[in-house]
């Protein structure tokens, strides 16, 4: 059996790798507090998003936790359920903001919406299905902060990316 390939799956298989790549390189990084990384991968993911759409960024996103998940060896852990989390919420957010009437957002504005609600996703899962107790809602303030900081700096680094800012497609 043949399965035909076209050239946006190659295209997406490409970033994806991309994606992959940072994700894995990332993962060596030192972490001050559990959960805090620079989420370096998601410049790809807006990338994509500002130039071929939310599909494709859907896609190159989810293969980035799947695949870099199997090959950190974090696959069905915390870790990966985490990673899922974030990535579904983030993508998530940014299927309904490409869908606002307008301009749209641009990279930082697209960057920090992901990130921030990437982070809520990562913590309430954490919270729900990790460390029931109230006490870790203290950190919450500090993590958001991180993700807002990140998400400016993703966003800069995904516009300087990409050549033309594209209104999201479907």
């Amino acid at each position: 059996m043949y399965i035909q390939t076209t050239p946006e799956d190659h295209r997406i298989a490409w970033l994806a790798a991309l994606a992959i790549t940072i994700h894995v390189m990332e993962s060596a990084l030192p972490s001050p507090l559990p959960g805090l990384k620079p989420g370096l991968a998601n410049v790809v993911t807006i990338a994509v998003l500002l130039q071929f759409g939310w599909k494709a960024a859907a896609w190159v996103s989810l293969l980035r936790v799947l695949c870099g998940s199997l090959l950190l060896g974090t696959f069905l852990s915390p870790t990966f359920l985490l990673s899922l989390a974030g990535a579904a919420c983030s993508i998530g957010i940014l299927w309904l903001a490409c869908r606002m009437p307008g301009r749209g957002f641009g990279p930082v504005g697209y960057s920090i919406l992901a990130a921030l609600v990437h982070m809520a996703g990562q913590f309430t899962v954490a919270w729900l299905l990790f460390i029931p107790h109230p006490a870790i809602w203290r950190l919450f303030p500090l993590l958001m902060t991180a993700a807002l900081l990140f998400g400016i700096i993703s966003g800069i680094i995904a516009g300087a990316m990409t050549t033309e800012h594209q209104q999201c497609r479907t």
